[in-house]
């Protein structure tokens, strides 16, 4: 059924896309939420967190048109590199995972450094191992956005073989007929992914939406 179709092309693309965008999503925003936790003092901390917090509440429509400017200066545009890079520092990321680090009992990280480990030590061998339930949650929600996301790959990309689900969802529609079997075929198998990994992480997801934020 899916014989004429690029479906297989579409599918690589957007499970790559969304596989390299979820593990930069977590590595830049695990690291970013543990450096604004109570670990790290530095100059600028609380002023860095604000702009965090105020650059969740932009709309990422605004930000469309200077990441377009900036992606067609890097040459990147029509790859999906165009997309991965513009997402995988996600604002609200590391928002939820400085929360979850600042409910960490400090005692953990002292009784850590009395003991002579490094930040990263602490980071590594404590913070994180810890962090599984948020860093659940945050997956789910960074996989799900990246895998149905339509607008910047309608924009960032061009050529019909680096084209995602989405937008060969949108294509497949014809102007006077639409092949609905291939149609309905590939939202089906496009939602499976999705589905799967929900259900696989589901107690985690819940214990992380619960803990997250709390003391």
């Amino acid at each position: 059924m899916l014989s004429g179709s690029p479906f297989l092309s579409q599918l690589w693309n957007t499970v790559f896309i969304s596989v390299v965008t979820l593990i930069g999503t977590l590595v830049t925003s695990a690291m970013a939420g543990f450096a604004f936790s109570w670990v790290f003092r530095f100059r600028g901390k609380d002023a860095l967190f604000v702009i965090v917090l105020v650059s969740i509440m932009i709309p990422y429509h605004v930000l469309l048109v200077p990441t377009f400017a900036l992606l067609r200066t890097m040459g990147l545009l029509d790859s999906p590199w165009a997309i991965i890079l513009s997402t995988m520092v996600s604002p609200f990321g590391i928002f939820l995972m400085r929360q979850f680090y600042i409910g960490i009992p400090k005692e953990l990280a002292e009784a850590a450094t009395l003991d002579g480990c490094s930040p990263w030590g602490i980071f590594w061998k404590i913070f994180l191992p810890l962090s599984k339930p948020s860093l659940t949650t945050l997956a789910i929600f960074t996989f799900v956005g990246t895998w149905n996301d339509f607008l910047r790959p309608l924009i960032f990309l061009s050529s019909n073989e680096n084209q995602t689900l989405t937008l060969g969802i949108y294509t497949a529609q014809g102007l006077f007929a639409t092949n609905w079997p291939v149609l309905m075929a590939t939202v089906g198998l496009s939602l499976l992914p999705v589905v799967i990994m929900f259900l696989c992480l589901q107690d985690l997801f819940v214990k992380g939406v619960a803990l997250t934020g709390l003391k």
